[in-house]
């Protein structure tokens, strides 16, 4: 599949939604990918089905406060030192890249940078939305493991993690982090294209393209019955808390004031939206996507910009398959973050 610049803002909008309220600075990303299209590159995805069996598929992302991102370009060298440092741990070529996370910036970003280093990129992803930790990617569910781990930062220092387990990873990645430039290039092993349908979540990118372009032509409620999604509520945002949380997240909620039934409807929040509770009683929760759009423009509201006095509509659209599974959906449900609730999805109503 071709990607035109004709095709960037459904990608923007799409990968904005499945972010939950998180995964970064989707604008500059589109920005970065619109200007390589206008300079006459290409950019394309590959269908999972469609990589050689025997092709290494390398996963990149950028992981950090994507906050800065926007005011920290990435000259690109930082992705080539990441690749670099893979290859030469593994002893093996990357022939393809597939991103970490299609929600948020990392459903762009690989774009360009499949572009600028000649790689393909694969139709697929590691999370199948926005995630908060490493450890909580599709690789970790399945049981894999994350290691060899190659971080590269903007100013130029890169580490390898050759054997952890993946909660060591999210805890030293984050130690990293903390003295480096506030985000770095993420990249992880070679996986064996015969191998990803077991540990990644295919067509992902394709289809945030289509749900962006029927978010762009429709209304909340006509964009959740074309996904098989429901919204939650409509109406005014009447109170935004927040508090530090336990794993170094900030934590909070949003309130809002449903116009159309006049209940309060309020969403827990870390670095996504988690749960929602209708007057008290909980309704809806991840690992389902929980977005809140603006009413006026449609455009996502993220957790960490969303303010009272807004006038929003708040969506539950439905998870990929790979986490409704019993085997991974803990990983993703609302226990996992310390909300003490079973998960609330769609596919059980």
């Amino acid at each position: 599949m071709r990607i035109g610049l004709a095709d960037v803002p459904a990608l923007e909008r799409g990968v904005s939604l499945l972010g939950s309220g998180g995964g970064g600075d989707t604008v500059t990303a589109a920005a970065l990918l619109r200007a390589r299209l206008g300079a006459g590159h290409q950019a394309a995805l590959t269908p999972v089905d469609e990589v050689a069996v025997d092709a290494q598929v390398v996963p990149i992302g950028v992981i950090g406060a994507t906050a800065v991102f926007a005011e920290k370009l990435p000259s690109g060298a930082e992705f080539r030192a990441a690749i670099a440092a893979i290859e030469r741990w593994t002893g093996r070529s990357t022939d393809a890249l597939v991103s970490i996370e299609v929600g948020g910036l990392n459903g762009v970003v690989p774009l360009v940078v499949g572009g600028q280093l000649g790689l393909p990129v694969v139709d697929a992803d590691l999370s199948g939305r926005g995630v908060p930790r490493l450890d909580q990617l599709s690789l970790a569910a399945a049981g894999r493991g994350l290691t060899p781990v190659v971080l590269a930062e903007p100013g130029g220092q890169v580490l390898l993690l050759a054997e952890a387990t993946s909660t060591e990873v999210e805890r030293t990645a984050r130690a990293f982090l903390a003295g480096s430039g506030g985000w770095a290039v993420l990249a992880l092993a070679p996986i064996p294209a015969s191998e990803l349908a077991e540990c990644a979540i295919p067509g992902t990118v394709s289809s945030a393209i289509s749900l962006g372009g029927q978010a762009l032509s429709t209304d909340p409620e006509d964009l959740a019955e074309a996904t098989g999604g429901l919204v939650l509520g409509q109406g005014r945002v009447v109170e935004v808390s927040r508090r530090p949380g336990p794993t170094g997240f900030a934590q909070g909620s949003a309130t809002v004031l449903d116009h159309r039934t006049r209940s309060l409807l309020r969403v827990e929040m870390e670095n996504e939206y988690l749960f929602a509770m209708r007057d008290g009683e909980p309704v809806a929760s991840t690992p389902d996507v929980l977005a809140v759009l603006d009413h006026r423009t449609g455009v996502p509201v993220q957790c960490d910009v969303i303010r009272q006095g807004v006038e929003v509509a708040v969506l539950q659209l439905p998870a990929a398959a790979f986490w409704t599974d019993p085997r991974r959906l803990p990983v993703l449900a609302p226990r996992a973050f310390g909300i003490d609730s079973d998960p609330i999805l769609l596919e059980v109503r």
